[in-house]
């Protein structure tokens, strides 16, 4: 959860869900950053997503996960078979979904693509890491929206989801997201207090009905 031992879980209560859709199948949520996306393994972090949304919702599921420090759309399922068939689109890469985040620095190119491999650091676990032995293939496009003048604002596009990956592969560029307390430098923390990072978009088929369905929602930083 954190490369820092003297992290406290400290998850944001306004708003305490930020549900963007619902029908019988699938409900699409807004989460925050701050906030676990499931529980995890100690007392003082069991106030995550799911639980939030089992309270009103009991027979929501996770079907993807977003880190704690990323905010941004997702979608849970509500039933059995919404569940599979939504976790059959992602693992099928039939989903779309793009992200924008700040990073530190001038990205030169206007858009490109990094395919750089990635492996858990496992000394320094949950740090990820660039591997070209044994890591996993992991694939992301950007492009660039906006140049300030010590940030750039970034489109980014994965193409596989691997943890950690947009943040490891923007540090690959020499551009760390904008307060990343896992992979950012002093001067890249000090600019933000969270995690510049936001799910914007993501599109899926209905489970039921088959229908194509966007989901958007704007980030606060």
């Amino acid at each position: 959860m954190s490369a820092n031992p003297d992290f406290v879980y400290k998850p944001p209560m306004t708003p305490y869900l930020d549900i963007l859709y619902r029908d019988d199948d699938l409900l699409i949520v807004n989460k925050p950053s701050g906030l676990l996306t499931v529980p995890g393994r100690l007392p003082e972090h069991q106030d995550c997503l799911q639980h939030r949304v089992q309270r009103v919702l009991p027979t929501a599921t996770i079907v993807h996960r977003l880190d704690m420090a990323t905010s941004g759309v997702m979608v849970m399922a509500l039933n059995k078979p919404s569940h599979v068939a939504i976790s059959r689109q992602f693992e099928k890469r039939q989903t779309e979904k793009y992200y924008l985040a700040r990073v530190f620095g001038s990205v030169k190119k206007d858009t490109g693509e990094i395919d750089l491999p990635l492996i858990c650091d496992w000394p320094n676990r949950p740090k990820q890491m660039v591997d070209h032995e044994r890591g996993k293939k992991a694939i992301t496009g950007y492009q660039v929206l906006e140049r300030e003048p010590q940030t750039t604002l970034v489109k980014l596009m994965p193409v596989t989801g691997r943890s950690h990956q947009l943040r490891v592969h923007m540090l690959s560029l020499g551009h760390p997201i904008i307060g990343d307390r896992l992979y950012a430098h002093p001067q890249a923390l000090a600019l933000s207090p969270r995690l510049q990072l936001h799910a914007k978009a993501l599109t899926l088929f209905h489970p039921h009905s088959g229908e194509k369905m966007t989901f958007e929602t704007e980030p606060t930083f």
